[in-house]
Parts: C-alpha cells; sequence; structure tokens
C-alpha cells in the first residue's frame, strides 16, 4: 500500500500528474491512494494513476484508516508538517525532502527554485524511479462542451497578489467580443461578483458571468471545448496545459519558470515582468501590474491565429 499526500488545490494535483504516473508505473502491483480534496476526484478519474482518493481537504485533515502504508510520499510540500502528518500513519518507509526536524530520515535537499513539476520528479528520482515530467496531459473531454469555441476568461485567483485587476480583465472581454467570440467568465461562487462586474464593465450579457455554475466535471468540458483560456497563474491555466487548450496566462509575484507551462510548448504563452515578490501580500504584485492590456491583446491575437 502506497500512501502520497497532495492536499492541495486544481493546479498543484496537475503539476504532480508525472509524478504519480512515475510511482505507479514503477510499482503498478501495489495500492496507490492518494489524500487530496475530494473535489479533485474528475481529475484523478481522467488521469488514471491511482486507485482511491482519501478524502482530505487539507494538510492538517489527514486521517488514514486501515493498516500502516507500506510507502508514504510527500508530494505535499518541504515542511515539518507534511512529513510528521505522514510519519502518523506509521508508514514502513518514506519518501520525503530533507527537513533539519527530522535528521534521521534521509532525502534531497529542497531546491526553493525549482519548477514545481520537477520538484517531484526529482524526489522520485532520488529513490531511483524514473519520472517523465512532460507527462501533464489529461484526454480532452469527449462530452461535448455547453460552448463550444469560447474564450475562456478567469479573472480570478486565490490570492490577492496574483488577481489582475478587473478593469483590465474587462478590456480583454470587450475585445475578444468585439472579435466575435463568445466570452465565458469563469470563477468560484464566492467570485460571482467578480465576473458579474467584469461583465457589466465589459459590455456583455449577464449570461456571460458563469462565477459558481460550474462542477470541476463542467470545467474540465468547458476548457476541453474552449478556443483559448486568459487567466491569471492559478488552476485553470494548469488546467489548459493538461487539456491542451491555447492559453495566456498572467504571472506574478511568481515566476513561470517555477509554475508556468513547460518550455517549448507554444499553444501556452505566459507573460511575466520578470520581477519577483511576495505571494502572501494582500493586494496585486507590482511585477503583475506592470502587464498592461495590450501586452495580453497582443499575446491573445497571436494565439487565435498561431503559427504552431
Amino acid at each position: 500500500m502506497i500512501l502520497v499526500l497532495r492536499a492541495l488545490g486544481i493546479g498543484d494535483l496537475l503539476t504532480a500528474l508525472p509524478a504519480l504516473r512515475a510511482l505507479r508505473a514503477a510499482l503498478p502491483r501495489d495500492r496507490l491512494v492518494l489524500a487530496a480534496p475530494q473535489y479533485l476526484q474528475p481529475l484523478l478519474t481522467r488521469a488514471d494513476c491511482t486507485d482511491a482518493l482519501l478524502p482530505t481537504a487539507h494538510l492538517g485533515a489527514l486521517s488514514w484508516p486501515g493498516p500502516p502504508p507500506d510507502l508514504a510520499v510527500n508530494l505535499h510540500g518541504s515542511g515539518p508538517e507534511s512529513i510528521a502528518a505522514l510519519l502518523a500513519t506509521g508508514p514502513a518507509s518514506i519518501l520525503t525532502y530533507a527537513h533539519p526536524r527530522f535528521p534521521g530520515l534521509e532525502g534531497p535537499a529542497w531546491d526553493q527554485s525549482a519548477h514545481e513539476v520537477d520538484r517531484w520528479c526529482r524526489l522520485l528520482e532520488s529513490a531511483g524511479i524514473d519520472a517523465d515530467p512532460t507527462r501533464l496531459e489529461l484526454a480532452p473531454d469527449p462530452v461535448p462542451t455547453e460552448v463550444p469555441g469560447c474564450v475562456v476568461v478567469h479573472p480570478g485567483a486565490a490570492a490577492p497578489a496574483r488577481r489582475w485587476p478587473p478593469e483590465r480583465f474587462a478590456a480583454v472581454a470587450a475585445y475578444l467580443s468585439e472579435q466575435g467570440y463568445r466570452v465565458v467568465l469563469t470563477g468560484s461562487r464566492d467570485e460571482r461578483p467578480l465576473t458579474d462586474a467584469v461583465a457589466a464593465l465589459a459590455g456583455l450579457p449577464a449570461a456571460a458571468s458563469a462565477g459558481g455554475l460550474h462542477t470541476l466535471d463542467s470545467l474540465v468540458r468547458l476548457v476541453s471545448g474552449a478556443r483559448l483560456v486568459v487567466s491569471a497563474d492559478t488552476g485553470i491555466g494548469h488546467l489548459a496545459t493538461a487539456l491542451g487548450t491555447p492559453s495566456v496566462l498572467l504571472f506574478g509575484p511568481v515566476s513561470p519558470a517555477q509554475w508556468g507551462p513547460p518550455a517549448g510548448r507554444a499553444r501556452h504563452r505566459a507573460l511575466w515582468a520578470g520581477r519577483h515578490g511576495d505571494p502572501r501580500a494582500d493586494s496585486p504584485d507590482p511585477g503583475l501590474l506592470a502587464i498592461d492590456s495590450d501586452q495580453v491583446l497582443d499575446a491573445i491575437s497571436a494565439q487565435l491565429c498561431p503559427s504552431y
């Protein structure tokens, strides 16, 4: 039995897919259980690289119900909390990055500058498990989307530092509408006021605002059939990468070299002002604000008329 901890969000799960697939390939006879939030099940079903999901809403919610796992794998982070949570399950062995609070546990040193995909592949490789960091794909949904060929604009982000101003998203949405594209503004239930505001500022019909209307399953279908996704550095951008849907993604305060689409994938355009900032700030990052609407519109035009 293998227990893997990754009790985080959509983008976090999608960036860990290559590591999960490597584990599955290396240990095909072992039951692989992922501790992650329940709402991520549709992605796990499509990825088909785990045997079961142990609903774990956050790190402190890990509760292992069975006998001790043979192997516990820490794909959650570098902090002592995740190591302690896995050790509490009594595993026969544990695979994790090293931490000074646990001097008896061997593991590679944490590299803060590594790309999130590479980080977890390197952890597995430290244990002799080959991992292919390009294995990010999810199969496009075979169920026809309700809005084929639309452009998805996602104006929200979980952290204030990653929120590009709504009036700039509105300028983007208005441009796309003027070019004849149907725009769908997505977001969580809590972001419905934001998607409503962007729709109003852009002069779009109220029906363009879809904040809170999509389950993760229906969001996958929407992105599968979309012509383009425009968003900040957040989960839907990783979903576009996984599904091969063209995207324009706005980064700041974290570099796309750490969280962006893999280099060399022309379908996905990451914009970044080259400035690192505080990802925990309570206002939009100055580097993110340095990306203006014209830069985004130029990138959108290139993605809608690609040469790849």
